[in-house]
């Protein structure tokens, strides 16, 4: 594999590993603001 093929994976690679740290904090994010929706309480259902 030649340097220009390394620079590639390397680049591909980092680039996966910074979509899926942005993918688990936005995973975490959203989990937090589903907490904090749950203390206020029941949400009415409306129908129809």
């Amino acid at each position: 594999m030649t340097q220009h093929w390394w620079h590639v994976a390397i680049a591909w690679g980092l680039a996966a590993l910074g979509f899926g740290i942005m993918a688990w904090l936005a995973a975490r994010r959203h989990a937090a603001a589903k907490r904090r929706l749950a203390l206020l309480g029941p949400r009415e259902r409306r129908l129809g």
